[in-house]
């Protein structure tokens, strides 16, 4: 009389668990890897965005805005401001102060140790200075895979602006 076995043997099962953590192990430094990258990414279009909409509400409301970094607090932060009197700062109504994460690292390349980027009601960057006109981000993490690992949102006189990516 036969006998059918239903089920898995343990050595099959164990074959395929081993074949499994073998895949798992080729693929999650690649998906850790793309999402750092996406991470310090998002953060710097986040900025761009940001300095965008700061130039946008200058030119609308004929007043100064200003992006502020700050870190007094913590962790880094950029907020947009808008000039209400002759150097009187108040924070625009509706907008969200932003975190930029812990995990990256943050150069502010600006003018005389300035922690804005001012725009005036004509668009352009009333603080410019043709030798520091940039904010860079970096991640160490990035850095250890050999790719490229800063991004520096640079900003132009006009209010134009651009990223480029590279190699600390």
């Amino acid at each position: 009389m036969k006998t059918c076995r239903k089920g898995y043997t343990l050595i099959e099962v164990l074959v395929a668990v081993a074949v499994i953590g073998v895949i798992a192990l080729v693929v999650s430094p690649n998906l850790i890897n793309s999402l750092e990258v996406r991470s310090l990414e998002n953060t710097v279009r986040d900025m761009m965005i940001t300095m965008e909409r700061a130039k946008f509400l200058a030119i609308k409301t004929k007043l100064n805005h200003r992006v502020l970094f700050d870190n007094s607090t913590g962790p880094w932060t950029m907020q947009i401001q808008q000039e209400t009197a002759t150097a009187v700062w108040d924070d625009v109504l509706g907008y969200v102060e932003k975190s930029i994460p812990a995990k990256l690292n943050l150069t502010l390349n600006l003018p005389s140790g300035d922690l804005s980027v001012v725009f005036t009601p004509t668009g352009i960057v009333s603080n410019y200075d043709q030798a520091s006109h940039s904010v860079v981000l970096q991640s160490d993490r990035i850095k250890r895979y050999q790719l490229p690992d800063q991004r520096e949102l640079i900003f132009y006189f006009g209010g134009s602006m651009r990223f480029v990516k590279s190699s600390s």
